[in-house]
């Protein structure tokens, strides 16, 4: 009886979990949906952002800007879009295995509390670290964008770049390294960051009519760098943001179903042990029987 007893206790802890893990799931798809809805919001944006740029790029000059200036590589910039809990699978392991891979000197800015507390137990410079929460506004990218900006600019850094887990599909998130900075070909970075939104290149397009710009030519392009970056690494959250949710809702499914074939082995062994038992008494009934009888 001790064993039956354990054995319903193990039962019912394993279907507590269940429910857990299955709410979790749920939770996790609908924040899912909501990511990729926004991500897919925001490419609206990209195809603006890149039509005004094609109306203006031929009339570029010699234009100069921070963001465009080539220097000696010494420190490296690495910002880490980590989540801030676990429970989603192998997605944060596989993005530290990338950082390990990193060479010489880098400095991190972290968004995550998991990836900032890799970058402080592995001792890793930590420059900043940043939160963001589900909803992941603009307004919270702003911040984080301006303070990698400015630490280029002073040459506190060389280079800026993106570690984050890129969402593929639901069932697929890749950790992706993109330099962004400096930027040697601002149409070709352009058009690889459409490519890597899976935005048709033809959706954008020239102008080639007489323009009158407002104040002026070099005020408009010394803005549109930084609106790039923001955009780009507002694009990079957000993905991140999805691939997160769906790796947490795999991981809560597969443990929710995992919890089910327990209890039904569990059960299984529930009835093969009490089915035991009771052939155990039967018999102890019929030997004192015929004890009795003799």
């Amino acid at each position: 009886m001790a064993n039956l007893k354990a054995i319903r206790g193990r039962i019912k802890s394993v279907k507590n979990t269940g429910q857990i893990t299955r709410a979790m799931q749920l939770v996790a798809t609908s924040k899912m949906k909501r990511a990729q809805d926004m991500a897919t919001a925001g490419r609206a944006y990209v195809i603006l952002l890149g039509e005004i740029f094609g109306s203006i790029a031929s009339r570029m000059g010699d234009f100069k800007h921070p963001l465009f200036e080539k220097r000696e590589v010494k420190k490296r910039c690495v910002l880490v879009v980590s989540t801030d809990k676990g429970l989603c699978g192998p997605l944060n392991a596989n993005l530290f295995k990338e950082i390990m891979k990193l060479k010489g000197d880098v400095a991190y800015v972290t968004v995550g509390r998991k990836a900032t507390q890799f970058i402080s137990r592995t001792k890793r410079e930590l420059l900043a670290d940043f939160p963001v929460s589900d909803k992941a506004s603009y307004h919270e990218i702003r911040p984080i964008v301006q303070f990698m900006a400015d630490a280029y600019s002073d040459g506190t850094v060389d280079t800026i770049e993106v570690l984050y887990p890129a969402f593929v599909n639901t069932l697929v998130q890749e950790p992706l390294h993109v330099p962004l900075a400096p930027i040697n070909d601002f149409r070709a970075s352009f058009e690889e960051f459409r490519k890597r939104l899976n935005i048709d290149l033809a959706d954008t397009h020239g102008d080639d009519r007489e323009m009158l710009f407002e104040p002026s030519m070099e005020a408009i392009m010394e803005e549109l760098p930084m609106l790039y970056l923001k955009q780009a690494i507002y694009q990079m959250i957000l993905g991140a943001k999805a691939s997160e949710h769906s790796a947490r809702m795999v991981a809560m499914k597969s443990a929710t179903d995992n919890a089910k074939n327990l209890v039904s082995d569990l059960t299984l062994e529930y009835n093969k042990a009490r089915q035991a038992a009771i052939t155990q008494e039967i018999l102890e009934i019929a030997a004192a029987t015929a004890s009795n009888a003799a």
